[in-house]
């Protein structure tokens, strides 16, 4: 029997009539939360125990989403965003709270995922924190050419949109890099392909600055020597990257940036994966050294191991570490950084840590384990954990959520968590790191 179907009416969002709602709480992603007709409001920009003036804008069975008219009483921990492109951004969006309480909400909402989600009485987390501003030796800056203006935007993207905000300076970029941005801009619009040109990444290494330039397609010999001009006015490093993810050198002798770590030097490629707070960075490996107390002969397992960021501070400590990476980028790189740093008990493997592992060869009794997944986290090769049987296991999470489903494996193969700490790797954001190190009973 044939069927026929006509287009539903398409249902505009239409917002509430204004409201006043008093938040009870913060989420996990730094929305205030409240109660309404029996639904829970969640409020971007609101904090916990403050009355606002909001509408709704998106209504779920179970919940509902506010948009942030006015408040009407202020918390006490409420403070003036320091960033002038704070309202439109899509970056930092805890500025309106006070940095030490932005923490203190981070350890709370860690401690309670953990309680709820992996059903386990964690204990107090340590802190791993430094500076507030100027933290980030790495940014992806967003181009769009915009017709009305004949101009080339660079900036961040808005708040839920492609939109592009042109920027002139980023308070958590160090100075060497916030003093780029709008020179760089200035120059680009210069260009004669700067209709082409794609995202920006700036990079602070520890010795020179670096500007990688994405361009589909090929610059003209004048648009190279106009940026040329501009890296040698800066005293940085000049570099476009091509299709094929191939990299041409504008200016400078380096091609690769470098960071130092625990008496280890790490190179990494423009694009590749680096944790881009470098004093959290060098704080959290020092952590993971002390948790661990990786001793010469024992056998240690990386897995999510990138360039070697953890396996190299390990293997200086005279163990023979194994590296496992999904990326083959970043296992070539972390073997190179392991020749530079003139270490010959490590190894690097190229492997989907998603995958069946039982016919890999480094899969086997070890003494302890490091993951460092990304945001999905490590539950799929933790059901190797039986064969590997470590005595201790470190989890450093960029995940919370992740962190506490991965936790209740670990607890249900006889393993106990020992420590747990937050690593305030992003402060202005809601994003929670953390490392928790687990042993067995």
């Amino acid at each position: 029997m044939a069927q026929f179907f006509t287009n539903k009416p398409k249902r505009s969002k239409k917002m509430s009539p204004r409201m006043t709602l008093t938040m009870n709480q913060l989420d996990h992603l730094g929305a205030g939360v409240a109660h309404h007709q029996g639904k829970v409001v969640f409020t971007p920009k609101a904090l916990s125990g403050e009355t606002v003036e909001l509408q709704l804008v998106e209504q779920k069975k179970k919940f509902a989403k506010g948009k942030l008219i006015k408040v009407l009483v202020p918390s006490p921990d409420r403070v003036v965003p320091d960033c002038q492109y704070y309202e439109e951004c899509g970056g930092c969006d805890l500025q309106h709270l006070d940095v030490d309480a932005q923490r203190q909400h981070k350890l709370n909402t860690l401690s309670q995922l953990m309680e709820k989600l992996a059903k386990v009485t964690p204990p107090k987390p340590e802190m791993i924190s430094g500076e507030a501003w100027r933290y980030r030796r790495r940014a992806k800056l967003a181009t769009s050419f915009g017709k009305a203006s004949n101009r080339l935007n660079v900036g961040f993207r808005k708040s839920a949109s492609r939109d592009v905000i042109d920027i002139e300076s980023c308070k958590v970029l160090p100075e060497t890099l916030d003093r780029l941005i709008k020179p760089l801009a200035d120059t680009l619009n210069q260009l004669k392909g700067v209709k082409r040109l794609g995202h920006i990444e700036l990079i602070q290494g520890d010795k020179l600055a670096f500007v990688v330039i994405r361009t589909p397609e090929a610059l003209s010999s004048s648009d190279k020597n106009v940026l040329k001009e501009f890296a040698l006015e800066h005293d940085l490093n000049m570099i476009l990257q091509l299709n094929d993810n191939q990299f041409e050198s504008i200016h400078g002798d380096e091609l690769l940036p470098s960071y130092q770590v625990a008496n280890s030097r790490l190179q990494f490629s423009p694009g590749s994966f680096v944790q881009v707070n470098a004093s959290i960075n060098e704080k959290m490996v020092a952590q993971a050294l002390e948790w661990l107390q990786p001793q010469s002969g024992e056998r240690i397992l990386d897995l999510f191991c990138g360039m070697g960021n953890f396996s190299l501070p390990l293997a200086q400590s005279g163990a023979h570490v194994i590296g496992v990476e999904g990326v083959k980028s970043a296992v070539k790189q972390a073997q190179f950084n392991a020749s530079i740093n003139r270490l010959k008990n490590v190894e690097f493997y190229d492997c989907d840590l998603s995958a069946d592992l039982s016919a890999e060869s480094w899969l086997g009794k070890i003494d302890k384990l490091l993951l460092d997944p990304a945001r999905a986290g490590a539950f799929e090769c933790l059901q190797w954990l039986k064969k590997l049987s470590p005595n201790q296991v470190l989890y450093v999470s960029c995940d919370p959520s992740s962190l506490s489903r991965d936790t209740k494996v670990l607890l249900d193969h006889g393993y106990q968590l020992q420590k747990l700490a937050m690593i305030d790797m992003f402060p202005q954001t809601h994003h929670i790191e953390a490392m928790a190190l687990f042993s067995k009973k």
